[in-house]
């Protein structure tokens, strides 16, 4: 009996279906060219371009660029200053900070306020929270912090790079949130 009522019930359904249905495939094709004719399309003019306005060359006046005499000079100055040396005398010659032995992955930035009108951030390590100022030194990698504000902390690192070169490059450390 009960799939005798799934049966009726299934085949009345179907037919209803088959019923309401417009199975014509001209009123729908007739509804998109309405649909077509009907909509406005804008397009906007592109503004007209600046005219192009040729500058005369006057080299009495300007420095020529391949003088040889230039290129020599300041081949010869950046030779005989490595590239980075200049970064990186001043900072060997300071000495460390507590906060210079831990690496910047292992801090977390927890929060900033203001004391004495400066921004001081207030880094965790492990356990540990630290109040840190703009021109304090953190990290492994010579990082010295150049502006705090409500979400992070822009510190400027002297690294090597492959070729033994010393190169600055940026950092920060970003606002955590605190996880239950």
């Amino acid at each position: 009996m009960n799939r005798l009522h799934t049966a009726l019930a299934s085949g009345g359904l179907s037919l209803l279906l088959i019923a309401c249905s417009d199975t014509r495939p001209e009123s729908v094709q007739d509804w998109i060219t309405q649909q077509r004719a009907q909509a406005r399309h804008v397009v906007t003019p592109l503004p007209e371009p600046k005219p192009y306005i040729p500058q005369a060359y006057r080299p009495a006046s300007a420095a020529d660029p391949f003088d040889s005499q230039k290129l020599t000079a300041a081949l010869r100055r950046d030779s005989t200053q490595p590239l980075g040396s200049a970064l990186l005398k001043p900072e060997l010659a300071r000495p460390r900070q507590p906060l210079e032995a831990v690496p910047l992955d292992a801090m977390t930035l927890v929060g900033s306020l203001m004391r004495q009108g400066q921004p001081v951030a207030l880094i965790r390590i492990d356990r540990l929270v630290h109040s840190v100022r703009p021109g304090a030194y953190l990290g492994q990698n010579y990082g010295k912090v150049i502006r705090i504000t409500d979400t992070q902390v822009l510190l400027r690192e002297i690294v090597q790079d492959a070729s033994g070169e010393w190169t600055e490059r940026a950092a920060s450390l970003q606002l955590q949130e605190e996880r239950p």
